[in-house]
């Protein structure tokens, strides 16, 4: 895209990371008093003009009743949300929109919660059209009572609800080399969140009991590409759930109506859909998906074949290039609000740099912070019309902090796919317009 680029390194004035942290102002503020609030603060006291008037009196909604509660039995956004959907791109698919993706627009995500309808979604095969009376889930191979499900089976056991992220390893995969794409939801829109119910994979084997020597398990698919991929045993005796429902209602057909498999902060393919076979045995299996795809090569030209856990990784959604800030004044205070997650665990902090990295500060996490979820963070400073540099950079709670471009691609080269959880930066113009951009500290070979 024009607007993105690679831009060397230079010292910022980062006057603006000293003067505003959210504590101070909120100490030194008289909050939402419309009397006590002046110039440069969220809210000001502003006199209706004559057409901002006429537009309150005349709303059309206000003189007509609304539509009658039955018109729409299963409820729908409003049409003036229409540009809140999900997005693909040609360069992102297959050639066709089978084996292909649609892009989660977190930009306009609110909370850790997914609206199911705006989740990503990551096909190999089509979306399949499973009929939950005929469909099965067997569970053999080294398990003492091997056993076939049906959904009412499988429904009898205790279920759980948990909130967990799910993000595909290619999620940011066109950034290796530079900026490519000037909009956050093809950059990192192939993540979503959301909240799950289904049964722990344990309870249903410690009914049907493992064999000693079963290390490994293949999760296969009842879609046309099936996906079948290896986890080891460790794994599915931890957190892996088998799901049925998706906040709060069954699962849709693109997120594997009506089972699929929730593997907790690993790579979003292992999260089997339309769920139809486990199968436990004492040597993996080396699927296509594991072999030719799904692997990531060193630069000693050594792949690394199992590499499940999706790394603390961290990005700012506002602003961002659909969200800029062009509508600004100097003086004015607002807030930088961006998500973290880590496959590993629990976010424990996010830092905020406005001059590309040369100096963080700490955001303040809000809301919910859970393990192997998505987690908003927030910063607020005091626009003064001057260039930026934006980023963040997330620490998780086993200590693995998110990496610059120059130490992940100093590991594994710009030739990756997977995997890339490198430090993101917007450049703010001095009229607040957001762009892709890149900061190279540093030539690497």
């Amino acid at each position: 895209m024009k607007n993105s680029k690679v831009i060397k390194m230079r010292n910022l004035d980062v006057s603006e990371v000293k003067e505003s942290s959210r504590r101070d102002f909120f100490k030194k503020s008289i909050l939402y008093s419309a009397g006590a609030l002046g110039a440069g603060a969220f809210l000001s006291p502003t006199i209706a003009s004559a057409n901002e008037k006429e537009i309150m009196q005349e709303a059309q909604w206000s003189t007509k009743l609304g539509d009658p509660i039955n018109k729409n039995l299963y409820g729908l956004p409003s049409a003036y949300e229409h540009n809140n959907i999900r997005r693909t791109h040609d360069l992102l698919s297959s050639g066709d929109a089978y084996a292909s993706i649609s892009m989660c627009p977190i930009h306009e995500s609110e909370g850790i919660i997914t609206p199911n309808g705006l989740f990503f979604t990551r096909n190999h095969g089509g979306t399949a059209q499973v009929d939950p009376n005929k469909w099965r889930l067997m569970i053999h191979g080294k398990v003492k009572k091997p056993i076939v499900l049906t959904l009412d089976k499988l429904k009898k056991y205790p279920s759980e609800t948990r909130i967990y992220f799910i993000e595909c390893p290619a999620n940011g995969s066109p950034e290796w080399r530079g900026p490519q794409f000037n909009s956050l939801q093809f950059m990192k829109g192939m993540m979503s969140s959301a909240q799950w119910t289904g049964v722990m994979l344990k309870t249903i084997l410690k009914d049907i009991g493992l064999e000693k020597d079963a290390v490994w398990m293949l999760a296969e698919g009842s879609d046309n590409a099936s996906n079948p991929r290896t986890i080891p045993v460790e794994k599915a005796l931890d957190d892996v759930m088998i799901v049925w429902a998706q906040n709060g209602e069954a699962l849709r057909p693109e997120q594997g109506y009506p089972v699929r498999l929730i593997v907790p902060g690993w790579e979003g393919n292992l999260n089997t859909k339309w769920l139809k076979r486990l199968e436990f045995s004492n040597k993996p299996w080396h699927s296509k998906e594991e072999t030719s795809k799904y692997t990531m090569l060193q630069e000693s030209g050594k792949a690394i074949r199992y590499f499940w856990v999706n790394e603390v990784n961290s990005v700012i959604t506002s602003p961002c290039p659909e969200k800029p800030w062009s509508d600004l004044k100097k003086g004015d205070l607002v807030e930088i609000e961006g998500l973290a997650w880590s496959g590993r665990g629990t976010i424990k902090h996010v830092d905020i740099s406005l001059d590309g990295g040369d100096n963080w500060v700490e955001a303040d996490l809000k809301g919910l912070v859970l393990p192997k979820s998505w987690t908003r963070f927030s910063y607020i400073i005091k626009w003064k019309g001057k260039p930026l540099l934006l980023a963040s950079r997330a620490t998780d709670d086993m200590g693995y902090v998110q990496p610059t471009i120059d130490e992940e691609t100093s590991k594994v080269g710009v030739e990756s796919i997977y995997h890339r959880n490198a430090i993101v930066t917007w450049g703010i113009t001095k009229k607040g317009e957001c762009n892709n951009v890149q900061i190279r500290k540093h030539k690497k070979s």
